[in-house]
């Protein structure tokens, strides 16, 4: 008698499909994940990586402030790409400004996502006026530019709570990115839906009276998650500007936070007077995270596209 056969289990499955293959023989591919992991482990573990604390006032001093990066000849080691006018670690400011930048992100794109397809199922598979009154939402939102609704979100809601605790500003900043980055999943997960739900298993389940939620949640939302991960890739970069662009316009995060924007803000005061490494650095943080993200999610999107294959 013969031993059964294992059947291979899920890591060794992705390992051995075509995603795990195209990754592999993507050099671009590989190089913007190994960026996008650095910046994630280096976001993860700030606190013991960072050689300073830039925002402790108890260790600054006023007489580091402005010094060039170490291999300037005014440099110092201590400070390998120098400080900015209060006498901070530019380098440790990146570490921790990048871990704020990314966690909005993150947060403002799962949030975006679970609305927009929520939305777009709904759009899609139920149709008639529900699908009618969704998209014009959408086409709504789509008048409105991006970083004006944010800003607009953003104040409304600092208005509404002046005295707002930081947590509850980091939960305004989410949700007005979050307001303007759903409707591309929405419409996207509509496409699907629409499709998904002429499909003969679709009238099956219908027939037998499975109910039109259960329809939804395990049958048609497994068959269009596919263009959502692609949009949740390049929405992030995304995401990480629009918070960027409202933490240099002042209306981001609290100004006691180092956000990459706020960093970048703060250097613009000293970028024509010489000290331009306060400026450079954060900036080329940014465009950093936003390239490897961007990188990664055309990728994806190539993978995932069965006509390139």
């Amino acid at each position: 008698m013969s031993d059964a056969v294992t059947p291979p289990g899920p890591l060794r499955r992705f390992l051995d499909g075509d995603l795990w293959y195209s990754f592999t023989h993507t050099p671009t591919a590989i190089v913007a994940a190994s960026i996008a992991l650095a910046c994630i482990v280096v976001a993860a573990f700030t606190n013991t990586l960072a050689p300073h604390h830039p925002f402790d006032l108890a260790t600054l001093e006023l007489a580091d402030s402005r010094l060039p990066p170490a291999w300037l000849p005014e440099g110092r080691s201590t400070y390998l790409l120098g400080t900015d006018d209060q006498g901070r670690d530019i380098l440790s400011a990146l570490m921790y400004g990048s871990r704020i930048s990314l966690l909005v992100g993150l947060a403002s794109v799962v949030l975006s996502t679970i609305f927009g397809v929520t939305l777009g199922l709904l759009s899609g598979y139920l149709g008639g006026k529900t699908d009618a009154v969704i998209m014009r939402i959408c086409d709504v939102m789509l008048s409105f530019p991006a970083i004006l609704l944010a800003l607009l979100i953003d104040g409304v809601g600092r208005a509404l709570f002046p005295q707002a605790h930081d947590a509850l500003a980091y939960a305004v900043l989410i949700v007005a990115i979050s307001a303007t980055g759903w409707v591309p999943y929405a419409r996207a997960v509509r496409g699907g839906a629409m499709v998904e739900r002429q499909k003969e298993y679709v009238q099956a389940a219908r027939v037998i009276g499975v109910s039109p939620l259960r329809i939804m949640r395990r049958h048609v939302l497994p068959n269009v998650l596919g263009p959502v991960m692609v949009l949740a890739t390049l929405q992030l970069a995304t995401a990480i500007l629009i918070e960027a662009t409202l933490s240099f316009l002042g209306v981001g995060v609290p100004p006691t936070s180092p956000s990459l924007g706020t960093l970048i803000r703060i250097g613009n005061d000293f970028l024509f007077s010489g000290e331009w490494w306060i400026t450079v650095f954060p900036g080329a943080m940014l465009v950093l995270i936003a390239l490897s993200v961007n990188l990664l999610g055309d990728w994806l999107r190539d993978a995932l596209n069965p006509r390139l294959r």
